[in-house]
Formats: C-alpha cells, sequence, structure tokens
C-alpha cells in the first residue's frame, strides 16, 4: 500500500525539469511542476517518506576543488535512510528546505528517470567514457533501491557503453547485481568498496542505526571478491575516543583483512556543517563526557588536527602490513586510470558536496 500526494514548491535548485522561460523568468521549482510525493505502508520503509522527480541531468562534474580523485559522479537518491549521524551530505538536504536532521534520515530524493538520462548522457559526442563514481554523496544501495530498482538500470547502461566506474556502499544490496557487476567489469575497469570503519556492534546500532552490520558488509567484501569483482574496504570513519584504541584498529584491521578485501584506506571521522550539528547532539547525549573534548579536537574546523590523522594512519597502515591487507590511496582503491587529456565540452551540473 502507498499514498501519493502531490507537494508545495520547494529549493530544487539543481533539479529542473524544463528549460529557462524565453522572456527570462526564472524557472518554476520541481515541485511546482508535480513531482510526486509517496509513502509505502510496509515495516521496512514506514515513517519513510519519498519524493519521485524526472532530473535534468545525472551525470554530475565535481568541483575543480575537492579533493577527490575523481572528476563525474552518479548520485540516483539524495537524503539517506542508513541514517548515520556523521554522514557529510546532511547539509545538502538543507538546499531542498528540509533539514539535516531526521529529514535527511527519512525524506528521500528519488531520480525516477535516472536510467534514460544515464543512457542519454553517455551518448552525448561530448563525453569521452571517464571514469564515474557512485556512493559520492549518499549510498545508491540504501533501503529505497529495494523498491526503485535504479542501479540495475544505471549499471546496465554502464555495461552497454563499456563505461569505467565505482561504488562505495554500506548496503549488502549490491549483491543483487551481482550479475550485472561482472557483466560490466567483462567490458570496463570496476571497482568497489564497503564502507566499515570500526567493528564494534555497541556503536554500530548507536551511530549508524540504519546500515547492515559491520560483519555484513564485510561479507559483502567477501562474496564481490569471490565473484571475480575487486572490493577493498574504506575503513571509515575512524572515530576519537570511541574507536581509535590500539585494540579497536587492531580488531577491525583482522576483520578486513579476514573478509579478503583487496586493500584499505582509512579515514579519520571529519564534521562538516549540518554532520557537526546532528552527531554533536548524538555525543551529548551518549558520550556526555566526551563532548568538551571533541570541541577542542575539531575547534578549528571540519578536520582533526593532522597529526592526530597521521597517527591514527600509521597505526592503520602499521596493522595493514601486519594482517596481510593491501594498502591503497583513494584513486586506487576506485580503480580510476589516469585522466584523459581532453576535456568534455557540454556543460554538466556541479555535484553539491563531495568530502
Amino acid at each position: 500500500m502507498f499514498g501519493m500526494v502531490y507537494t508545495p514548491a520547494m529549493r530544487w535548485d539543481n533539479l529542473k525539469l524544463v528549460d529557462p522561460d524565453p522572456q527570462g523568468n526564472l524557472t518554476p521549482s520541481l515541485f511546482k511542476q508535480g513531482a510526486v510525493l509517496r509513502t509505502f505502508d510496509t515495516p521496512e520503509f514506514r515513517g519513510i517518506t519519498f519524493y519521485e522527480v524526472r532530473a535534468r541531468s545525472i551525470i554530475n562534474r565535481v568541483p575543480e576543488a575537492s579533493r577527490v580523485p575523481f572528476r563525474w559522479t552518479i548520485n540516483p537518491y539524495r537524503g539517506c535512510s542508513h541514517a548515520c549521524f556523521y554522514c557529510f551530505a546532511r547539509n545538502t538536504h538543507t538546499y531542498l528546505d528540509l533539514d539535516s536532521g531526521e529529514d535527511f534520515n527519512s525524506q528521500i530524493v528519488v531520480k525516477v528517470n535516472a536510467e534514460q538520462l544515464v543512457r542519454k548522457e553517455l551518448a552525448a559526442r561530448a563525453w569521452t567514457g571517464e571514469h564515474i563514481a557512485m556512493g559520492t554523496n549518499v549510498d545508491p544501495y540504501q533501503r529505497a533501491e529495494g523498491r526503485y530498482r535504479l542501479m540495475r538500470g544505471i549499471l546496465e547502461a554502464l555495461r552497454d557503453f563499456a563505461n569505467p566506474f565505482s561504488i562505495l556502499t554500506k548496503g549488502s544490496l549490491i549483491l543483487r547485481d551481482l550479475d550485472l557487476l561482472q557483466q560490466c567489469a567483462a567490458v570496463a575497469e570496476v571497482g568497489t568498496n564497503v564502507s566499515v570503519g570500526f567493528t564494534d556492534r555497541e556503536l554500530w546500532r548507536s551511530l549508524e542505526p540504519g546500515t547492515p552490520g559491520p560483519g555484513k558488509r564485510l561479507e559483502v567484501c567477501r562474496r564481490l571478491n569471490e565473484a571475480g569483482i575487486p572490493c577493498g574496504v574504506l575503513m571509515a570513519p575512524i572515530i576519537p575516543f570511541l574507536s581509535d584504541s590500539p585494540e579497536q584498529l587492531s580488531s577491525t584491521v583482522e576483520a578486513i583483512a579476514e573478509s579478503g578485501a583487496t586493500h584499505l584506506s582509512p579515514i579519520v571521522l571529519h564534521l562538516r556543517t549540518g554532520a557537526r550539528e546532528w552527531f554533536m547532539q548524538w555525543l551529548a547525549q551518549n558520550h556526555p563526557r566526551l563532548v568538551e573534548p571533541y570541541q577542542r579536537l575539531y575547534q578549528k574546523g571540519a578536520y582533526a588536527p593532522k597529526p592526530y590523522q597521521a597517527e591514527i594512519t600509521a597505526q592503520v597502515h602499521e596493522l595493514a602490513g601486519r594482517f596481510r591487507v593491501g594498502r591503497r590511496g583513494p584513486g586506487d582503491a576506485r580503480r580510476i586510470r589516469p585522466r584523459s587529456t581532453h576535456e568534455p565540452q557540454a556543460e554538466r551540473a556541479e555535484q553539491l558536496s563531495i568530502p
């Protein structure tokens, strides 16, 4: 059972259906043009509202200032039912006149025409077949994917155009698409990564309440590698004072090694606007004694001090060597080839927020 209504106007600035008015008037917001709101009366979707939109573009260019090793992304969803308190993408929901807290967890934007747009944009003359990263903003294999199945259509398009790509996920639903991932890997470079920052189950239940457990994610890693799809682990985020002790780091790296991960890349928690406020609220409720230490640690911005990051990274690398798990940088982990010297001519919408 589901409900369906039409919604009032909101600011969906990068999700327009029509071109600007020739008289120079501003394009009406997406919701003014009739985007559909749905709710589903089933246990896995209870309390979640889906906004079905028809986007104008789907392959987004990463801002030049970003430090990530890829230039193009696909994000079929906005908002994420994984509900991780630290998610850096939370603030992007405020661009839609939604809040970065519960709305981000439960008000999910679904780009229902994703497959058609991917095929159209991959077929464009200006497209040069560059690597496309997925899972860079919110998880493409969150619960919504079980109903909308957008990733299957996207993967079929990438396969048909032999376009290289990578996926980062916390979702076990990626295993549904093993057949397509194998077909894609037969014609192009494909990289996958699961995100597992710690293996403490109590911390997982509290901090990442909508995700499969760390053990399940590592099982996904094992099964992907057994199926011939290279999969590593983004060991992120490492949570200061809660998952960064030598014993905790050792336990996590050992579990990653046992999963058969091809590589691991450690990243310490960073707290951007939106995520910072939501995480600090969680911290005050669950670990009040740590509020002041966190305020000191992150007093200069979103990132922990570089010496602390370097210390944690060095420990993880030493443990990776001890447990015989590979180490790669972000570009290697996503199996990204060197960038083409030819710039695509067509302009594309920029990604709103990339770590």
